[in-house]
């Protein structure tokens, strides 16, 4: 399983995307359902977001992400950092080997 860092980078101002913003957390509720996803939310002050994720690959996350409201509507672009997460509590010992 890896992991990834998913950098949200507004195109517009956050005020313009409130219609927009409600498509992308109704998508993110099939990541979750999914398992890809731990958390995500605004950056503060709302240029964009942040999500934590997993996959088998990047090309499977990024598959993911391309039905994404904010790409849809070309709002927003987004990056993906792999990293390793050596250290983590353990009660997400599960979440980070794929295990749950």
């Amino acid at each position: 399983m890896k992991h990834f860092l998913v950098d949200i980078r507004y195109r517009v101002p956050a005020e313009e995307m409130a219609e927009i913003t409600r498509e992308h957390r109704a998508f993110l509720q099939e990541g979750y359902r999914r398992g890809l996803l731990l958390y995500s939310g605004p950056k503060l002050p709302k240029t964009g977001g942040l999500v934590l994720a997993r996959a088998e690959s990047l090309a499977e996350l990024e598959e993911f992400f391309n039905d994404d409201p904010y790409r849809l509507h070309d709002v927003a672009e987004h990056t993906f950092t792999e990293f390793d997460p050596v250290f983590y509590q353990p009660f997400l010992a599960g979440w980070v080997s794929g295990e749950s």
